[in-house]
């Protein structure tokens, strides 16, 4: 990997010679007839089943049931369900028409929700209610082949909401599959038997969630957790003999917690992929020594599709808290406030560009990111890189507290925490506080006793005098959505601002 600047010599459509996705997972209907193509697993273990076969007919069936309520290419398609047979056979139903899915958080308020269609504005919103609806009206449609469709934008994903403001970020890339979609991430250093057999923990209305389904179209196995839960997910690696999955550190640790983890059969995994937040080092070590460090793959990037660093665990090891270079063909660049290069060690804006990337555009009216003359781009996490290319993630910056006229990153004091034996989970805020301008916050969720002085302790024993918390709070949950994310803004407001 590098992140040296791309040679003129790539192709300026990385599309060109695409298959549609609907043509595509005919194809494996034709070619993998038998072979399975999807498992939704639920919480009590039962599971659904469907081979390429019987996926194909059925989404052809949807296909046809959303062009009766009114989609076509280019409608909007709002996906308000959860991890289901019906999530998966509503997001090729679209592809085979050429409409665009966009899988919503279903566990936000209704209130909220609501905000969200509006941004939307979808030609048929597939909820609770007309799931049922759509699939009996799928059920009398005709499961032959439709008429090729592309559409213009693959999907929409939904903002966490973070912000407060409704975001949709439209993936710009049209619905036509290429070899590049179907690769493993380990594939880049090491090559990796196909298919797979892939676990799908995260809800799909996340990237890491929604884009296994490319994997999906390239003849892998998808095994769909219908919500995650450690247990289950451990035992349906063994039941599936999982090669490999995709989850946030908050579901890594909870799976490392389980009481009988290093009894249990993992030899089926080839790799996992880590994503979506910094992994702390105990943690990342944890898992080191329930794989091993080259199984171990931790990436960063966005659903803006700026670009993607990644590195393996042995990488790691070498160059401790990066994540990563540019991986294939995305380009790093660390710049300051005015937009100037700033050298390695030093802290700063990062940009990437990824030529091959088809970019973003936001519905909803938000403002697009900061980029520069020649197409590097940022979403607000600070950095800096090594002498090496590796890069380091501080922070983003919207998430930066200002205590006492100097920058505290929760991320680094929550790293620095969740080391202690006692803290099962944490969250770290800046509150209001007349001497600090905003104190540093420390909201733990408990694994066993411990009090705010030891954590105050603890924390004194590994970070700067500035960025150790001020006050702990101990509640029973950290209030996380199901893709393990926190709202900040929210937590800040319920503690008086």
């Amino acid at each position: 990997m590098s992140t040296q600047p791309v040679t003129a010599d790539v192709n300026p459509d990385p599309f060109a010679g695409g298959v549609p996705f609907g043509a595509k997972l005919q194809q494996l209907a034709e070619q993998q007839r038998d072979d399975p193509a999807i498992t939704v697993v639920a919480l009590d273990g039962t599971a659904q089943a469907l081979t390429f076969a019987e996926l194909d007919a059925r989404a052809n069936q949807w296909g046809r049931a959303l062009a009766a309520r009114g989609a076509q290419t280019g409608s909007m398609v709002a996906l308000a369900i959860q991890n289901s047979v019906h999530l998966v056979l509503a997001t090729l139903g679209c592809w085979k028409i050429g409409a665009v899915p966009i899988p919503m958080h279903w566990d936000l308020p209704e209130w909220e929700r609501e905000r969200v269609r509006g941004v939307i504005n979808p030609a048929v919103t597939v909820d609770d209610t007309s799931r049922w609806e759509l699939d009996a009206l799928a059920a009398s449609q005709s499961e032959s082949p439709l008429p090729t469709a592309v559409s213009p934008t693959a999907n929409g994903i939904c903002s966490s909401g973070s912000t407060g403001v409704p975001k949709v970020i439209l993936n710009l890339a049209p619905s036509l599959w290429i070899p590049q979609q179907g690769e493993p991430f380990l594939a880049n250093w090491t090559p990796v038997a196909k298919p797979q057999i892939i676990m799908v923990p995260a809800p799909m209305y996340h990237t890491n969630g929604f884009a296994t389904l490319l994997m999906l179209l390239s003849g892998d196995h998808l095994v769909i957790l219908e919500k995650f839960d450690a247990a289950l997910f451990v035992d349906t690696i063994e039941r599936y003999r999982i090669t490999n999955f995709t989850a946030t550190p908050t579901m890594l640790a909870r799976v490392a917690a389980l009481p009988d983890i290093r009894e249990r059969d993992l030899s089926s995994i080839v790799f996992i992929l880590q994503g979506a937040a910094v992994m702390p080092p105990s943690l990342l070590r944890t898992w080191f020594e329930l794989l091993s460090p080259e199984q171990i793959v931790t990436a960063y990037g966005m659903t803006e599709n700026l670009g993607l660093t990644a590195l393996r665990g042995d990488e790691w090891l070498t160059h401790p808290g990066s994540v990563g270079r540019g991986f294939r063909d995305t380009e790093i660049r660390i710049l300051d406030t005015d937009k100037k290069p700033l050298g390695p060690g030093e802290d700063g804006d990062i940009y990437l560009r990824a030529p091959m990337s088809a970019g973003y555009r936001y519905l909803g009216g938000a403002p697009p990111l900061p980029s520069t003359e020649d197409g590097f781009r940022s979403a607000g996490d600070i950095g800096h890189l090594d002498e090496d290319g590796f890069l380091y993630l501080v922070d983003r910056r919207a998430d930066m507290i200002v205590s006492g006229g100097a920058n505290v990153f929760p991320a680094e004091v929550e790293s620095a925490l969740s080391g202690h034996p006692a803290i099962a989970d944490v969250v770290v805020i800046g509150l209001s506080d007349p001497h600090w301008g905003r104190r540093v916050h420390a909201v733990v969720q408990a694994a066993g006793p411990v009090t705010e002085q030891q954590v105050i302790e603890y924390a004194k024993g590994r970070l700067a005098p500035y960025k150790v918390p001020k006050t702990v709070e101990f509640v029973d949950a950290i209030p996380r959505t199901a893709a393990t994310k926190v709202n900040r803004s929210a937590m800040i407001a319920a503690r008086g601002g």
